[in-house]
């Protein structure tokens, strides 16, 4: 079946409060899935791109819905909840090292399967549609079963399905919750991005070949395990291949830089470039990333790492 060659990803795009080194702070856009749309969107400049979630009706939702239009950035049949509003984090660096504050409990986001129609109709006719663990964690399990219901669909009609597991633990009621539902995420997902210290705290995975090793039993057929500054883990074609991080000595904030990697690998592929290539591109435009405060890098700085 012929499919459109628009993207989405789907998640919840939050704002974001960084510092500037100076004592001030910036407000911005930013959240897991989002930021590797962000990168996509700097790198796949023909295709259509949308932004899957729920907005509230506030003025900051508004701005944030402004802000992703400016950035050629839809939101395609995404709902808009009266009352709701987006949730809130603060990035606290020690060095380039980042942790993160966070408010958004009763954030928009989360109500991004409340119309199952709308979330179908979203995700109809994409090459690519991405999601990852923090999009499932802020879900109840009605809305999970939802959101699988219309990625099997949509996948089922041609499009290719991305996930990052992303796991962070505060979000779940439990490790053995987390790991059903990352489990049945990565039986309907053609490509997965995890980062191995996640899955290693997760699933007690003693090496990032031991992760792939588990993913191609739950039937993932293409696989990068992102390990910081140490090598990539690739799996593709039922083999496996490292392929060399890139070690930056003038790191500003590490803040994005496995979303960023996602969004580049999943650009190279749609481009066409084999999997070992979109490797190596990702982690030069992830090296982009950490050398600006935030999440989110310029797109011509994103355009110029991929393209060395």
């Amino acid at each position: 079946m012929k499919i459109g060659n628009a993207i989405a990803a789907i998640g919840e795009c939050m704002l974001e409060l960084s510092a500037d080194g100076q004592g001030a702070w910036r407000l911005g856009h930013a959240g897991d899935t989002f930021n590797t749309l962000w990168t996509m969107r700097a790198l796949l400049t023909d295709r259509d791109a949308d932004y899957v979630s729920a907005f509230g009706d506030d003025p900051f939702s508004e701005q944030q819905i402004a802000f992703l239009r400016e950035n050629g950035i839809g939101t395609a049949a995404s709902p808009k909840i009266a009352g709701a509003r987006p949730g809130l984090y603060a990035i606290t660096l020690d060095g380039a090292e980042r942790s993160f504050t966070y408010w958004r409990a009763d954030s928009a986001a989360r109500q991004l399967a409340s119309d199952p129609a709308a979330l179908e109709k979203s995700l109809s006719d994409r090459a690519l549609a991405y999601f990852s663990g923090i999009t499932l964690a802020i879900l109840d399990d009605a809305s999970r079963e939802t959101l699988f219901d219309a990625l099997r669909s949509a996948r089922s009609r041609g499009t290719l399905v991305a996930f990052d597991p992303n796991h962070r633990p505060r979000l779940w009621q439990s490790a053995n919750a987390a790991q059903d539902v990352i489990g049945q995420a990565l039986a309907l997902s053609d490509i997965a991005l995890p980062t191995f210290p996640d899955e290693q705290q997760l699933f007690g995975d003693a090496s990032p070949e031991q992760t792939v090793e588990r993913l191609a039993r739950a039937g993932v057929g293409e696989a990068v395990v992102k390990n910081g500054e140490d090598a990539a883990c690739l799996f593709t074609d039922g083999n496996i291949k490292s392929v060399p991080a890139i070690r930056v000595s003038d790191a500003v904030d590490t803040t994005g830089a496995g979303d960023s990697f996602n969004g580049a690998y999943l650009a190279a592929r749609l481009l066409g470039h084999e999997p070992g290539e979109a490797a190596a591109r990702a982690h030069r435009t992830a090296a982009a990333v950490i050398r600006v405060r935030g999440a989110l890098a310029p797109f011509e700085s994103l355009r110029e790492a991929f393209a060395i």
